[in-house]
């Protein structure tokens, strides 16, 4: 049978690599954007592009009558933290109402597909140190309305399989970069380096807090996972989807420096330091290896020296 995958939020940085590794694998993939389709999605057979915002559920409806998925991939959401905090409605409309609207749809499908949903290593809050790396046992207590809209997301997929049968997997994301991520630290100091490299900023790389220790897993390495766990996830269960080391992020910084080969001052500067930091975030992965047989391939050098080539080539 043809695998036919609808991805949410095929604009998004993950989303975006979610349609070009299914497309690579012979899948038929449909994906959904909010706005008007953008430059950047690429043209390749057996990939094509719908317009959709989750929030309007009738339009989720057509769309899923439409193309009858075997496999849903929900990444649409607002993502931010930070705007979260500013404008909570607009989170919970996108995060909580629009998911609502895709397993409404779903579930009133005649052949219910695999949908895989992109959770958050934010769903747990404050984990103490005794506790890390954080397992999915973890309480989840999170601590802004990001954290809250994507631990309702956690509970309705469950909801959805324990009463409706659709078969549901919840991917608890920690920290994710690579080509084309925005606002995370990585993806600012190789920003900062290739303009440096091309005499638009001057040799002057400002950074926040450097001591914090996090797992950035290579998009690479998340996409297969969610791959791995449209295909041998356990309905109904979540999974923790993380790198199997944490780096100080002052190591990356070196790290990145050394691979770009640019010699630069690094400066730390007050509006780049949060008021808190978590020491670090860091999950347990024992449960999605044990499964799906997932493993991450990709070195944090090989990940960074990708974001470099990857900004040389935009910026």
């Amino acid at each position: 049978m043809t695998k036919i995958a609808l991805v949410t939020g095929a604009e998004g940085f993950i989303g975006s690599h979610m349609v070009k590794f299914l497309q690579a694998k012979g899948w038929d993939v449909i994906g959904l954007h909010l706005q008007d389709v953008p430059a950047s999605l690429p043209k390749l057979p057996n990939l094509r592009f719908a317009q959709c915002d989750l929030r309007n559920g009738q339009r989720v409806t057509q769309v899923l009558e439409k193309y009858q998925p075997t496999h849903v991939f929900h990444f649409g959401a607002q993502s931010l933290p930070t705007l979260s905090w500013s404008n909570p409605v607009q989170t919970f409309e996108s995060n909580i109402m629009g998911s609502l609207y895709l397993f409404e749809a779903v579930r009133h499908l005649k052949r219910h597909p695999v949908v895989v949903s992109a959770c958050s290593s934010a769903e747990y809050g404050h984990v103490p140190a005794s506790a890390i790396p954080v397992t999915e046992e973890q309480a989840l207590e999170p601590l802004h309305p990001y954290g809250i809209s994507k631990a309702c997301l956690d509970m309705l997929a469950r909801e959805y399989f324990l009463d409706y049968g659709i078969p549901a997997v919840n991917l608890r994301l920690f920290n994710t970069t690579g080509p084309g991520k925005t606002s995370d630290a990585p993806s600012d100091f190789v920003r900062q380096l290739i303009r440096i490299k091309k005499g638009q900023q001057q040799p002057v790389i400002e950074v926040g807090n450097l001591k914090p220790h996090r797992a950035f897993l290579d998009v690479n390495d998340t996409v297969r996972g969610f791959y791995l766990a449209a295909l041998k996830g356990k309905p109904g269960e979540a999974y923790n989807l993380c790198a199997t080391a944490t780096h100080e992020i002052g190591d990356l910084l070196r790290i990145a420096i050394r691979l770009s080969g640019v010699k630069a001052e690094i400066r730390p500067v007050k509006r780049l330091m949060r008021p808190s930091d978590e020491r670090i975030i860091f999950g347990s992965t024992r449960k999605i290896r044990k499964d799906t047989g997932w493993k991450p391939v990709n070195s944090i050098e090989q990940t960074l020296d990708s974001m470099l080539r990857y900004w040389d080539a935009t910026l």
